[in-house]
């Protein structure tokens, strides 16, 4: 009988690969690790072996030699070395754009942020050598924009919704009209934030309408309930047969029969952008006139601050959204507390906070305005080689969930390039000179609402650096 002959080691070539410790020991990691640190070069090393060892794994591929190995490590180091937040000229023409940051800050509110940036009175007063409450900077600032009763912030908008639950409605009922049960972005979607605040939803109406009767009904089923929740549809509009009760009958409503009214307002407007052909967007002032308890909005979208989570209203109930355990949670940091403490002085009289609020700047300029930056731009850029640029008629939109059907007039610049097509030549911009645009019909157009003045020069340049040739 003859004799099975045994196994062999692998024959992949994955034996052929240099240890890790080895590669470690090079000359050329030692020069690594003299910019990187050891641990972080031993881990590049040990990522780039693995990857190595899986591609022979696969076969058809020889094992690298150690420089090889050791070149990618660096470049795997260099990369994760890189700065990945940039500063983008936005010329989307989408105001509050939230891939790009949302709202751009004030000039005071960048520098309130620095001042604050190294120690800071965040949580101690001074006259008195002891420990204070950092929500005491901004309290009295939203109750004198709002004209509440008192005021909070924390990290961002659904945190604010949830504190409120959390801290007024948990384990009760939280009635919803079918209408409002919004999804925002990311995929957060208000019955699940419901649900995380230990609250229960109690959904009525229908879709389109809804009545006062339906919240009568509501409450016979659930006598227990303590709120109603109202959200404003800020990422969408139902149109045509449509019905609501008003802001004030449902107030009326709510505390006649012992509940709380709390609103979720989403851009969270504290200026009538009426007068400006911006139309349909509540502010903050009239929910709370009209009888609301509580009001809740952004802080980065048409405040023009920081991200944060707004709340106005009763005193006492933000004193016991302060007192709940996840107001620590969610609190602002030093920095954002700093920039929307700067914003909102900003709409303190005599302040103009649409000439000095970048958002609210932007969505009130005139099309005249527009249309002269439109010009001074194609100006800087006239006689380029490779370039044809024209002003054409557009529309910009105020973006970040605000108004999402609502067109503002506007102007841009069009561009097309020798040899590039419009994605390429937005590619270009994007990589080469960090300017975001947007393609219609085969034309890279840069909306010119939402380019600063001061931007052009650097705009100009990036397009010279992004022509053909």
């Amino acid at each position: 009988m003859a004799r099975q002959k045994l196994a062999g080691p692998p024959r992949d070539g994955r034996r052929r690969l240099p240890a890790v410790g080895s590669l470690c020991s090079d000359p050329a990691a030692a020069a690594l690790t003299t910019r990187f640190g050891a641990t972080a070069v031993t881990a590049a090393l040990r990522a780039v072996v693995a990857e190595a060892r899986d591609a022979l794994t696969v076969g058809g591929v020889d094992a690298p030699a150690p420089e090889i190995l050791i070149a990618r490590a660096a470049h795997r180091l260099e990369a994760g070395g890189r700065e990945t937040l940039f500063r983008l000229i936005n010329a989307t023409g989408v105001v509050i754009h939230t891939n790009l940051g949302r709202a751009p800050l004030a000039p005071e509110a960048v520098d309130a942020m620095a001042v604050v940036a190294g120690y800071a009175s965040l949580e101690f007063d001074l006259a008195g050598g002891r420990r204070s409450s950092r929500h005491d900077h901004l309290d009295g600032l939203i109750a004198g924009v709002t004209g509440a009763e008192a005021g909070l912030a924390v990290n961002n908008g659904a945190g604010g919704v949830l504190l409120a639950l959390a801290a007024l409605a948990a384990g009760t009922p939280v009635i919803v009209s079918r209408g409002e049960l919004i999804e925002i972005g990311g995929g957060f979607r208000v019955p699940d934030i419901v649900a995380q605040s230990g609250a229960r939803l109690i959904e009525v109406g229908a879709t389109n309408r809804t009545h006062l009767g339906d919240y009568t009904a509501a409450l016979r089923q659930h006598p227990e309930a303590r709120v109603i929740l109202r959200t404003h549809p800020s990422n969408f509009r139902i149109t045509g047969f449509t019905g609501a009760p008003a802001l004030a009958d449902l107030a009326a409503f709510a505390h006649d029969h012992g509940l709380l009214l709390v609103e979720d307002l989403g851009g969270g407007a504290l200026v009538d952008l009426e007068p400006y052909g911006v139309t349909g967007e509540p502010t903050v002032q009239e929910s709370l006139r009209a009888g609301v308890d509580l009001v809740m909005f952004s802080g980065d979208k048409l405040l023009g601050g920081p991200q944060a989570g707004v709340l106005a209203g009763r005193r006492a109930l933000l004193d016991r959204l302060i007192g709940h355990p996840l107001a620590r949670a969610l609190r602002l940091d030093k920095l954002s507390l700093a920039a929307l403490a700067a914003t909102l002085r900003l709409y303190r009289a005599p302040s103009d906070p649409t000439a000095r609020v970048p958002v609210l700047r932007m969505l009130t300029q005139t099309v005249a305005v527009i249309q002269a930056r439109a010009e001074a731009l194609l100006s800087m850029i006239a006689g380029l080689d490779g370039v044809d640029g024209a002003v054409v008629t557009t529309d910009s939109y105020a973006g970040g969930g605000a108004m999402p059907m609502h067109a503002l007039p506007s102007r841009a610049v069009a561009l097309r390039a020798a040899g590039l097509s419009a994605d390429e030549l937005a590619w270009r911009l994007r990589t080469g000179g960090g300017v975001v645009g947007r393609i219609e019909r085969d034309h890279l157009l840069l909306d010119m609402r939402t380019v600063d003045d001061g931007a052009l020069p650097a705009l100009a340049e990036a397009i010279r650096r992004s022509a053909p040739g």
